[in-house]
């Protein structure tokens, strides 16, 4: 009886309370499975105190407490942050936050002597208000994780200066890129009739393949140095193996990762017949800055970084590094990168044809706020953000499975290229240097891990490494 009394309530509802109850509801669910399971994943850490049999001879003990403690003050530290992320999407949405910034975005652009007929102009002000605002209300966060957790495991190498010039030439970069990108977007819809969505669709795609061709050129350096892989034999393996394989390879670069974290990576990028590889200073045994004792004169560059020795040694022999790279090349070969940005823009031309299908309904706008206008800015914020919420988080799931699919298929590929031992070897040694923890809950594993789990990979290569 109770149930059929709230279902007549429910149904007794206005459209637009039920819609901004299902969007609040949907968004407290979904918090509380992840907060589920990232307790399962935090028992995991408390309990597993000794290296299982299992990893005895991949992990020593002193490795795997380090390992254990740095993934559970992570994991208590994520916990906070998103109870915190949580509580304060739910206060914004109560209180009415996104019709107030709306509304001070246009007395703003008001005073700039734009009315409200440049609603691209107000949606510009709008855009870079609720950034700033994000990035203020967000740095406490990124502060403790890169000041207390990180320091604290002796991966942050940034001086507080770093961090600040840092973070304030990341969002002078990013509203440079988003709010012209933005302004045309709005613009495009605007103009584009019935078929608004496919022109909208179309210029996304250029956008995306445009910033993928500049990023590492243009964008990326304005961060972190880039220095060509000098002349000698690890870079003629990577040009051999690139060559027998049919990589369009043209250029190595190592970045001075090191600069920033301990944390180690490697990538490619480039289209057609122009690719470029990145190895981060962090994964070459021989060029990490971490394994070098600072030279005489060096100090104006430790103003900014600072030389630890905690992670000694750090990073991967020559033959280990040509294995992560076989791995790397074979998302190339096998088709995962050309894959993703089709799946990727599949999913973008179906959330733009069902945005146009829903603008209309004013309904959607009432819920969060707007009565009287429905600003296409907002329209986009609504349907793309809340809306599509559910279906956002099915997605995420099957491409997180995906994704570890893909990882086999790469480790496979790097097998069949004889390199089953050092990339064995060159996986341990990157859990070890990035203190990952080998232990997970299978259901937290599942959900999370793009991935697989350490030993798995191991397993698979372990065949061919005794071969």
């Amino acid at each position: 009886a109770a149930m059929a009394l709230s279902g007549d309530l429910w149904v007794e509802l206005p459209a637009e309370r039920r819609i901004f109850c299902s969007v609040l509801l949907f968004s407290w669910a979904v918090y509380l499975w992840e907060a589920f399971l990232a307790h399962r994943q935090r028992r995991v850490y408390r309990t597993t105190t000794h290296v299982p049999q299992e990893l005895g001879q991949i992990m020593d003990s002193e490795t795997f407490e380090k390992s254990r403690l740095y993934q559970l003050d992570k994991s208590t530290f994520s916990f906070w942050s998103g109870l915190y992320s949580e509580v304060e999407g739910t206060m914004i949405l109560l209180c009415g936050g996104i019709p107030f910034l709306w509304k001070l975005s246009g007395q703003i652009s008001g005073h700039a002597g734009f009315g409200p007929e440049y609603e691209i102009v107000q949606s510009l002000v709008f855009l870079l208000l609720a950034t700033l605002f994000s990035a203020v209300t967000g740095l406490p966060w990124s502060l403790y994780n890169t000041f207390v957790i990180e320091e604290k495991h002796g991966f942050n190498q940034q001086t507080l200066g770093f961090f600040f010039k840092d973070a304030i030439k990341k969002f002078v970069v990013t509203q440079c890129i988003l709010l012209p990108v933005t302004s045309l977007l709005l613009y495009i819809i605007k103009i584009g009739g019935d078929y608004f969505f496919i022109y909208a669709w179309l210029f996304t795609l250029v956008v995306s393949l445009v910033l993928v061709t500049i990023y590492a050129d243009y964008i990326a350096p304005l961060f972190d140095k880039f220095i060509p892989l000098p002349e000698g034999e690890l870079k003629q393996q990577i040009e051999t193996m690139a060559k027998s394989i049919d990589f369009p390879l043209t250029k190595v670069y190592v970045v001075e990762g090191s600069k920033r974290s301990s944390h180690s990576n490697a990538y490619f990028y480039g289209f057609f017949k122009n690719k470029r590889i990145v190895l981060f200073d962090t994964l070459l045994e021989e060029y990490s800055a971490l394994n070098k004792e600072p030279a005489e004169g060096e100090d104006g560059e430790n103003e900014e970084t600072k030389s630890k020795t905690k992670n000694k040694k750090q990073g991967c022999k020559n033959e280990e590094v040509l294995a992560v790279l076989g791995h790397e090349l074979g998302h190339w070969k096998l088709g995962h990168t050309v894959k993703n940005i089709i799946i990727s823009q599949m999913n973008s031309f179906l959330c733009f044809f069902l945005f146009a299908v829903l603008i209309g309904q004013k309904e959607l706008f009432a819920a969060f706020g707007f009565y009287d206008t429905q600003p296409t800015l907002i329209g986009l914020m609504i349907i793309f953000q809340f809306i599509f919420s559910p279906y956002n988080e099915v997605l995420s799931f099957c491409l997180t499975v995906l994704s570890r699919r893909f990882e086999f298929q790469a480790d496979a590929f790097a097998k069949e290229l004889g390199k089953a031992k050092d990339l064995y070897s060159a996986l341990i040694k990157l859990n070890k240097d990035n203190l990952g923890f080998p232990v997970s809950d299978w259901i937290f594993s599942m959900w999370h891990y793009s991935h697989p789990p350490l030993l798995e990979r191991l397993q698979a290569l372990k065949d061919a490494k005794q071969e």
